[in-house]
Order: C-alpha cells, then sequence, then structure tokens
C-alpha cells in the first residue's frame, strides 16, 4: 500500500511540473488555431462561446478545466484529454483568464 501511495505522489508530482517555454509556445497555438477555429480567431466567439476574460469570470476553474478535458456531450466541444495533461489544461485557463 505504501508503495502505491509512493507512486501516485511521483505521478502527481511529475504532472504539475513547470511547463517548458516551447511547451506554452505550443499551447499558445493550439489557442489560436485549435481552439479559435470554434470560438473565433479572437475568441470573441463563434460557433464556441467566448473565451474571453468577462465571459469565463463566473466560471471555476475547475469548471473549465473539466469542459476542455472531458469535452461537452451535445456540442461540437470535444475531449482533450488524449492529448492534453491537467496541468497543460490548468495552464490553457491561467492563459485564457489573462487575456
Amino acid at each position: 500500500m505504501k508503495c502505491l501511495c509512493f507512486a501516485l505522489v511521483l505521478s502527481a508530482s511529475a504532472i504539475a511540473e513547470p511547463l517548458t517555454e516551447q511547451r506554452q509556445q505550443q499551447l499558445q497555438q493550439l489557442l489560436v488555431h485549435d481552439c479559435g477555429s470554434c470560438h473565433g480567431l479572437t475568441l470573441k466567439g463563434g460557433l464556441g462561446p467566448s473565451l474571453l476574460p468577462e465571459a469565463l469570470f463566473h466560471k471555476t476553474d475547475d469548471y473549465l478545466v473539466s469542459t476542455i478535458r472531458d469535452g461537452r456531450k451535445g456540442t461540437p466541444m470535444p475531449p482533450w484529454k488524449p492529448f492534453l495533461s491537467d496541468n497543460e489544461i490548468r495552464w490553457l485557463v491561467k492563459t485564457l483568464r489573462q487575456m
């Protein structure tokens, strides 16, 4: 049991490591191109809703992380879990709030 707990702590700390500058740039491009394809190139909205800070103000970080990670059933919003770690998703949410 101790080994399992230790392994979980190690894997959680590995996920929480800071993102490299290169990965941050890749994620920034993802926001512009992939997210922008539905949410508008300026993220003011399109097929999907606005992702500007004022539109996200009343949404919790956990809600936004869940939306990005798991998508939204019945909408075109796909799950990004196969492509992004929770740490990367949290970085995206933080970036969206600072735009």
